[in-house]
């Protein structure tokens, strides 16, 4: 069996390793291990080396925990750095999930640019994790389990041990006489992880000799056709004419079924939306695809919302109800409005056609349509209504409805992204006013209210 030690000598060539790697070190005997063997290892390959310990809070020993990882880090002259969380679960989510997104928050905020933090992820885990995996009826990508490395917050998360066993972690630590924290989750019958690991990682064993290195094989086999998958994907978007937030409807019916749902679930992926499951994927694609063409079908899940609108599925957050309370705005500092999500800011510029501070010295109100505005934007001649100005400007319904209007005495003086209005707009070049900028997660780019129209 590959000692601990050799095999990092291997693994950590091909790792970054500037400006130094950190150790997300539990106190239980596989990190304890890792830190171990690479306090042993400090020089060419392994430049600068601290520990990261996350404190959960969650359980009575969690003060032991963080004084054993500041025992052993003092022992192995390693800085350690301690970092508090609130794990809380949140919707469905339950406790060890919540734990595992507060840690990798955590761990991601305390890594300095290009800084590598490494896990002691080993073979058995990988192995339970792909059972897990198949448990939940992933799919490539779910039984690829974790990956070895990838970007972390500003640096990266490695895991240089998925390829040895458990034993030579173990055979590390009694090598050297090092004691560790059990997590008494670990044996928890209640949590499916513990009892893979306790009942079914033996019997799978004791059936076939090598079971968790036939699964971790098999973990690695479906990540590779992930990435196939993932590159079949992207040729299919490329080729519809996918943007990062719109999709043509007529490019994504092209595709048959099974390609279909490939591209639209990488598609969300890329975005940073949560993906919907299968079954979602597909009522998703015969709600916004399959349905007739003046249609605008909404299809929601958890996280995110797909729209159809002018012949493009249009991938969003969830969106917030279009109410708002009217409210004074001075114009000095950026208006948070949360009902929307979103921010308006007023930036200083030169030029005709922006907002005028001298014609609404006295701030404006800032207030949602209530239909029947008019204006007449400046650089156009006579009047138009407000609803056809959005429309010629290109926005779909959902944010026509949530777009802040900037009203003074009564009369609308400024649609962020669209209009200033002639009658408080500046005259000239060299005038100073203030372009309108409205900023919201479901808000597609726009320019400033205050640029030029086109004629």
């Amino acid at each position: 069996m590959t000692s601990l030690s050799a095999h990092l000598r291997a693994r950590l060539a091909r790792l970054p390793r500037e400006p130094g790697l950190a150790v997300a070190l539990s106190g239980g005997g596989d990190s304890t291990a890792l830190l171990h063997a690479l306090a042993g290892l400090r020089g060419p390959l392994v430049p600068a080396l601290r520990a990261l310990h996350v404190h959960h809070g969650l359980l009575p020993e969690a003060d032991d925990w963080a004084e054993r990882c500041a025992a052993l880090c003092r022992e192995l002259d390693v800085p350690l750095e301690v970092l508090r969380v609130a794990a809380r679960p949140r919707g469905r989510e339950g406790p060890e999930a919540a734990a595992r997104r507060a840690r990798y928050a955590a761990l991601a905020a305390a890594l300095a640019p290009g800084e590598t933090c490494l896990t002691a992820h080993h073979r058995d885990d990988q192995a339970e994790t792909f059972l897990l995996q198949a448990l939940r009826g992933a799919g490539p990508a779910g039984l690829a389990a974790m990956p070895p490395l990838r970007r972390l917050g500003r640096g990266w998360l490695a895991r240089p041990l998925l390829e040895l066993p458990r034993a030579a972690l173990r055979a590390h630590l009694e090598a050297h006489g090092l004691g560790w924290a059990e997590d008494p989750t670990n044996r928890d019958p209640r949590l499916l992880r513990a009892r893979l690991r306790h009942e079914v990682m033996p019997a799978l064993e004791g059936a076939r000799p090598g079971a968790a290195a036939t699964l971790a094989r098999a973990a690695a086999h479906c990540a590779e056709a992930a990435a196939l998958l993932e590159a079949l994907a992207g040729i299919d978007l490329a080729t519809a004419g996918a943007g990062a937030r719109t999709l043509p409807v007529a490019g994504l019916a092209r595709l048959e079924p099974a390609r279909a749902r490939n591209a639209l679930r990488h598609w969300i992926r890329r975005a940073g939306l949560p993906l919907p499951n299968t079954a979602q994927l597909e009522a998703a694609l015969r709600m916004t695809v399959a349905s007739r063409g003046d249609a605008a079908p909404v299809f929601r899940w958890p996280g995110g919302e797909l729209r159809r609108h002018a012949g493009a599925l249009h991938l969003l957050p969830p969106l917030p109800e279009p109410r708002l309370a009217p409210r004074r705005w001075d114009l000095a500092a950026p208006l948070a409005l949360p009902e929307l999500g979103g921010e308006l800011r007023a930036e200083p510029a030169r030029g005709p056609g922006l907002l005028d501070p001298a014609r609404v010295a006295g701030g404006v109100e800032v207030r949602l349509r209530r239909g029947g505005e008019r204006l007449r934007p400046w650089g156009r001649a006579g009047t138009r209504p407000l609803k056809k100005l959005l429309q010629e400007a290109g926005l779909p319904p959902w944010e026509r409805e949530r777009l802040p209007l900037l009203v003074a005495d009564g009369a609308v003086a400024a649609v962020p992204g669209v209009a200033v209005a002639a009658a408080f707009a500046t005259g000239s070049e060299d005038s100073r006013g203030l372009r309108i900028v409205w900023r919201a997660p479901w808000h597609g780019p726009a320019p400033g209210a205050g640029e030029r129209p086109s004629p």
